[in-house]
């Protein structure tokens, strides 16, 4: 074995303890760890060669993952989804479970880079927006859910609900939390393909204007208000919010779901500040995030290369830092803690479901990139620091009920309406 080798052997090792991880090392050697446990499955990793346990070594996630996509390891007895399942489980967050660092110098070429990017001029916004969303919606119609194409954490208050049924939820679930009324005027931050303007426009009689960065998203939301027959009531606009906040223009509502991931944190300010510029004295905004258990941290150097470069996951207290500046009041805060791994599970199934067409869109590399970074993503909810939230804002106190039953009433009235 080589020294690389023999160093693996001590990390999966000392990561694992309930089931069975065997590495066919590249060398011929074959060593397994843990131990037999009901609940968790006996896996084995082939190895390709002898540098995909140096690159493991150098920095766990990054170098794990360039091997999962170059086809140099495989996984036997599962899949992907079964492996990081296995490692994060024996792992979890809660006991102060982690997993290995990189290297220092990784960890300090990493810090360099997500410094750099996080800067997120409005530039740079857009090319790091068109590098994950502008790869095409014919992916996403095959992963997402049919009826709003949401890209974002569903909401399940029954377990056994389908994707399509829990991100109907989702929807329902913000709007009453925006204490909508027909003829107020809506905002939407990172519309995405226009979901939740055309659930909005529809089900509770308002007038929403949606702004993104991603050509792909604008043409295709554009369609898809004209096809739900709200185009009078919905437009959309490729913006950056900065440039929108400029033109001294006010709604009553603001939303923003799933965006707020690719400010960077030197934009927090600036951010809430542009919303709280276009916010009405008597309005209401809901943000909904990913979000860290602990406190601030910085992004893994695979999700910053290869899935989304400028991103960077915020604590909930340096987002209400950041908001309390420009005196934002933080009227609600919900935490969903497992929500989005369901949701990704059902999202990875069905990109396992269309695996033909994604490789014939793409190739096979891409189909491994596209795997491995859903199967990390659902199980840093399920064990990780990772979680959702949802941060309800007013400008006035005075701007919302005293209590929470309105939240639920009005949900209701909005899924009778389906």
């Amino acid at each position: 074995m080589t020294s690389s080798e023999k160093l693996l052997d001590k990390l999966v090792a000392r990561l694992l303890t309930q089931g069975t991880i065997t590495l066919h090392h590249a060398s011929g050697t074959s060593t397994t760890h843990g131990t037999p446990t009901p609940g968790f499955p006996d896996l084995a990793l082939r190895l390709a060669d002898t540098r995909v346990a140096r690159d493991v070594l150098l920095d766990p996630r990054l170098g794990l993952g360039e091997a999962y996509m170059d086809g140099r390891f495989s996984v036997e007895g599962g899949d992907i989804m079964d492996f990081l399942s296995l490692v994060r489980a024996n792992n979890p967050w809660e006991k102060k479970g982690r997993l290995a660092p990189p290297s220092p110098l990784r960890a300090l070429t990493g810090k360099v880079k997500a410094a750099i990017r996080a800067v997120n001029k409005p530039g740079s916004s857009r090319r790091n927006v068109a590098h994950h969303y502008d790869i095409g919606n014919a992916l996403y119609r095959l992963m997402l859910d049919a009826d709003h194409m949401q890209y974002s954490c569903a909401y399940f208050p029954r377990d056994n609900m389908t994707l399509e049924q829990a991100q109907e939820a989702k929807l329902a679930h913000i709007a009453a939390k925006l204490k909508l009324e027909p003829g107020l005027r809506v905002l939407d931050i990172g519309c995405g393909w226009g979901g939740m303007a055309i659930f909005l426009a529809s089900r509770a009689g308002v007038t929403v204007h949606g702004i993104t960065l991603s050509q792909e998203q604008l043409a295709l939301a554009h369609e898809r208000a004209t096809a739900a027959g709200v185009a009078d009531k919905v437009t959309f606009e490729l913006v950056d919010y900065r440039d929108l906040a400029a033109r001294e223009v006010q709604y009553d509502r603001i939303v923003s779901v799933g965006m707020f991931e690719h400010v960077g944190v030197p934009q927090f300010e600036t951010f809430f500040r542009a919303c709280a510029t276009m916010l009405k004295d008597d309005g209401v905004m809901l943000l909904h995030t990913i979000g860290r258990m602990g406190g601030p941290g910085r992004t893994d150097a695979f999700t910053d290369k290869w899935i989304f470069p400028g991103g960077y996951i915020p604590a909930l207290s340096e987002t209400v830092a950041a908001s309390e500046k420009v005196r934002l009041i933080a009227a609600d805060v919900e935490m969903l803690r497992l929500h989005y791994a369901k949701t990704i599970r059902h999202w990875y199934t069905r990109t396992l479901a269309h695996r033909d067409e994604i490789v014939a869109l793409f190739d096979e590399r891409f189909f491994r990139l596209w795997t491995f970074y859903l199967a990390g993503a659902a199980t840093s909810f399920e064990c990780g620091a990772m979680c959702n939230y949802q941060i309800q804002y007013v400008r006035n106190r005075h701007a919302l009920p005293l209590t929470r039953g309105y939240i639920e009433e009005s949900e209701a009235s909005l899924l009778s309406h389906c």
